[in-house]
């Protein structure tokens, strides 16, 4: 049993970003889908498909690297709130991640959205991961 499944869920990411493999398959939810689908239109990753198994189900992500260099296009994917300190902020003080260049993954009562729409729509909520 996992304590927390989305710091997993990075972590595979980050893991196989490091090993340059071109997918990685990660057990799925709601929130990871969720977090899946705006990596995927940020264009941090390539693709994803949500595979159904009978049980819980599977995201398979296609990892993207720049054509000519190889070098992923997740630079940094961390946790921000963790089961033991949870983080959370208003929609005034909604963090910026290298000053814009990057998103926070926040989960609001209007669903897991960026950063930047959590300002836009003015609602605050649990930070759950910075992505550059």
């Amino acid at each position: 049993m996992l304590t927390d499944p989305i710091a997993d869920f990075l972590t595979r990411i980050r893991n196989a970003n490091a090993a340059r493999l071109k997918t990685v398959e990660i057990p799925a939810s709601n929130v990871k889908k969720a977090i899946t689908a705006i990596l995927f239109d940020q264009g941090y990753i390539a693709n994803y498909k949500f595979e159904d198994d009978n049980k819980q189900g599977i995201i398979k992500i296609a990892l993207k690297y720049n054509a000519s260099t190889k070098v992923p296009a997740i630079t940094k994917i961390e946790r921000a709130s963790r089961p033991g300190l949870r983080k959370y902020s208003g929609a005034d003080e909604m963090p910026r991640v290298l000053n814009g260049l990057g998103i926070a993954i926040v989960s609001t009562s209007k669903g897991v959205i960026t950063d930047k729409e959590a300002r836009k729509e003015n609602v605050g909520g649990e930070v759950l991961c910075y992505v550059y």
